[in-house]
């Protein structure tokens, strides 16, 4: 895929149309008032794009900017009021950026699941992120398979382009959501070495049990995930080396309760603990497989 656009009305889908542009068929205001909005994508041999991003406030623009990301200005919430959510995208050539050839997008827990195979991985950004109408989250599929091999959690840095430039994904969902916290985003690198890819994943809720983990050859990310709230202090642990375990290939976040169920039982694996434990935030669990 070496191009993605936007159409909010019947004009613009027909131009796209005719320009050889393939269209997700999925309104992505879905359930909610506002413009019928489709996603568009172009496919060629050449210059492909790597890295998709979502920003919903102006901190995040700025940050995906100042990266060399390619913005799509069409607000994916038109007409529908809450987030304005913009999709951003990035063609790198580094030994982190693997060229994304399919797109498709998911509209509930079941349909998120069936999709979760090898070389998918899917945006945590809720395309109708506080309008209502249905959850909609974008799939991206990979030319290779990859695996996360880096993980890092970002508090309250406006900027983060640092990381972009580094190879990291953002996971584009706030884990202090409606806390009144400090925002606090995930990153994580990709490869396409298993040898080098993360194994397991845990978080802690009590310091007493960190030196059983730190024994086991665990590493703690050192921000903690309920930074500026009320909340339990909780931090994110990641192994490699678990024989016993298959390299992670997928991460992401779940906001809507009837997600957990479903994940569990198609085998990924969700972390049972809210990511804003004792904080009046959003209910949110960490998924991997």
């Amino acid at each position: 895929i070496n191009d993605i656009c936007i159409s909010l009305d019947s004009d613009e889908e027909l131009w796209f149309s005719n320009n050889g542009y393939t269209k997700l068929p999925l309104d992505l205001n879905k359930g909610a008032r506002g413009n019928k909005i489709f996603l568009w994508y172009k496919t060629a041999d050449y210059r492909a794009i790597t890295r998709i991003q979502f920003s919903f406030n102006d901190w995040m623009k700025q940050g995906l900017k100042d990266a060399g990301y390619r913005l799509v200005d069409k607000d994916l919430n038109k007409g529908a009021g809450g987030s304005d959510v913009f999709l951003w995208f990035f063609k790198g050539y580094t030994e982190y950026d693997v060229p994304i050839v399919e797109l498709a997008v998911s509209t509930d827990a079941e349909d998120n699941t069936k999709k979760g195979q090898p070389q998918w991985e899917r945006s945590a950004c809720d395309l109708n992120r506080k309008a209502g109408g249905d959850l909609i989250y974008l799939w991206m599929k990979r030319q290779h398979q990859t695996y996360i091999c880096d993980i890092q959690v970002n508090a309250g840095d406006i900027s983060n382009y640092e990381l972009f430039r580094e190879g990291y994904t953002r996971i584009d969902e706030d884990i202090n959501r409606d806390s009144g916290g400090s925002d606090i985003l995930i990153f994580y690198q990709q490869t396409t070495d298993e040898k080098k890819a993360i194994t397991d994943l845990k978080i802690t809720t009590d310091t007493s049990k960190e030196s059983r983990l730190v024994k086991a050859g665990y590493q703690k990310v050192k921000t903690n995930l309920n930074d500026g709230t009320k909340g339990t202090p909780l931090y994110l642990w990641y192994k490699k080396d678990e024989v016993t375990k298959s390299p992670i290939s997928f991460i992401t976040v779940i906001l809507h309760p009837k997600a957990k169920e479903a994940y569990s039982k198609a085998g990924i694996n969700v972390i049972d603990t809210d990511l804003n434990l004792k904080s009046s935030g959003h209910k949110m669990f960490l998924c991997f497989k």
